[in-house]
Order: structure tokens, then sequence, then C-alpha cells
């Protein structure tokens, strides 16, 4: 469900402190060079623990018409301290000063297409860190394939696109293979506090050409950063104290009377495809919710007729 596009102003520099909704701008996202440790992610710290999948079987929950839709929880793909210290390492990419002089989190805006974003607190009201660097993506991919049956099941997608041309319009569609190729670069760090949410979406692809060949997304990525209470609770006696309560990643039946959840866990990888899983980021009831989302670029595999 797309957001609502209210009184739109357009800003050529937007000063995020004082950004109001329908506000439309063309955003920049710059960021400071961040040295990364040669070992983080690289090597298994002490709170290391081994990487563990549950891919979601749609027929034993509460929404069976999602059947043959892929969804998949990864357990422990980072350590809480390896959590704390990617937190860390995107705060210090923020080139952007409040009036303190401090560096700040970013309203979280919303893409309406052309360049430009929005604020819309109705839709999507969090705070964000865009931050590029693909060194981290490939180590965190690196360690998501550690999970068994991740990398194989990741590996292509077949798809059917509408040949392009203006004489191609009635066209039948035509199968074409997308391969893996990387995580993508672009890392969102999202930040919820009390009362902030993220409304029920689809999440859309992202396109891309480059050096001739041409890159798509198909799934997304979400890392959680630190723990919910609930999971707390039924994790091993003696796990430390969260003070987070709320902010599931829920998936959702259409009319909202059906839902599953995906309470956030500290280093918990949440995988799924962008098409046809309607979900939405529960509101946070109390305490601060930290998440990561990026989303697995692919590559088209031409067969010759695309030329």
């Amino acid at each position: 469900m797309p957001p609502r596009i209210r009184n739109r102003r357009k800003r050529r520099t937007a000063d995020d402190e004082e950004m109001e909704d329908g506000d439309v701008v063309k955003v920049d996202y710059k960021a400071l060079d961040v040295p990364i440790p040669d070992t983080f992610l690289t090597q298994d710290p002490p709170d290391a623990r081994p990487v563990a999948v549950k891919v979601i079987d749609w027929t034993k929950t509460d929404l069976p018409e999602y059947r043959g839709r892929y969804a998949a929880v990864l357990d422990n793909v980072m350590s809480p301290s390896e959590c704390e210290t990617l937190l860390s390492l995107a705060e210090d990419s923020v080139s952007n000063r409040g009036k303190s002089g401090t560096r700040t989190w970013r309203p979280a805006l919303v893409n309406i297409g052309g360049g430009l974003e929005t604020l819309d607190k109705e839709y999507r009201n969090s705070d964000r860190i865009i931050w590029d660097n693909q060194v981290i993506m490939d180590r965190l991919w690196a360690r998501c394939a550690r999970a068994d049956g991740v990398e194989e099941k990741l590996a292509v997608v077949d798809d059917l696109v509408k040949p392009r041309g203006r004489n191609n319009k009635a066209a039948p569609r035509k199968a074409v293979r997308w391969e893996f190729n990387r995580f993508n670069e672009r890392m969102r760090f999202l930040k919820y506090e009390g009362g902030q949410f993220f409304r029920p979406h689809c999440d859309g692809a992202y396109s891309e050409e480059k050096d001739g060949k041409a890159y798509r997304t198909h799934y997304t990525v979400h890392l959680y950063l630190n723990d919910s209470a609930i999971e707390v609770e039924d994790g091993p006696e003696g796990s430390p104290s969260a003070d987070l309560v709320g902010g599931a990643t829920s998936f959702l039946s259409l009319d909202y009377s059906r839902k599953l959840d995906v309470n956030p866990k500290a280093g918990r990888v949440l995988i799924f495809q962008h098409e046809g899983l309607y979900h939405s980021g529960d509101d946070v009831v109390k305490g601060t919710k930290y998440t990561m989302r990026t989303d697995i670029m692919y590559e088209l595999i031409r067969d010759g007729s695309d030329a």
C-alpha cells in the first residue's frame, strides 16, 4: 500500500531536523570513510554461536495463503558484541550534524520515484542511517551462507518478464534467469523508539545497469541488532534483560485479521522474497529497536535475444 503524499513541498536542501510531513526532497546519502577492523565478521568472537536456520512453512501458520513464498529466519548470524560494533560503525559513518553539532540519525523517508523521497510519519515513523559498504555486506553474506540450504536456495531466481519494445506489448511473458550476485552495499540502519512503526506494505524491487549488465533485487534482508523482551524471556536461563517491547516484523493477511510475528533478536537475520509477502514493522511499545535492512542483488543472465 503506497503512502499518501500530502501537500508536496519541494526542498532543494533538507534540514532533517525541521522537515515536516509532505516535504519532498532529493537526498544525497553521503557517509564518512570508516575503517573496518580486519577481524570484524571474519573471525568468530567469544560470544559467537552456531548459525541456525528455520524456513517458514506457511502451511503450518495462520497464513497458509503464502504457501510457496520463501521466508527464513537465521539465528546467530552475528553475535551480540558484533551487533554493537556494527551499530557503532554506522553511527561513525554519519556526516550530517544537527544544531548541537553532534552527528544525528535522519528521519526515515519514503521513496516516491524519480530520485525523490518524502516524509510521511503516518506511514513510516522511525529514524535512519544509510551507509554503503560492500566489504561488510560481503562478510555478512558469508555468515548467512553458513546456514544449511540458504546459499543453494538463493542461488537462482527464475522470473517471467514482458519483452521490451513498442511492438512487444501483446507478446507473452518469457522466462528469464537471475543469478545471485551479492548483498546490496546499501545498508539502511533503522531506529524505532516508543510509538514508532512501519505500516503494512510489500517491498519493491530495485534495478540498475552497470557495464552492460542488468541487476535487480528479489529478496529483502533484515538484520536485528538488539533483543526484544519476548526473545529474552524465551531464551536460556540467565539471558541478559532487554527493555524492547513490541517492534516485531509481522507478516499479515490482507484484512489484518491474521499474522505471523518475527521478533527482534540480536544477530538474527530474516530473509524473505519481495513479491507477495505483506508485512509491517509493529509499533514499539517500550525501549528502542535497532535493525539494518538491505536486499539481495541478482544479475540477469541474458540468452542473446535481449541484445
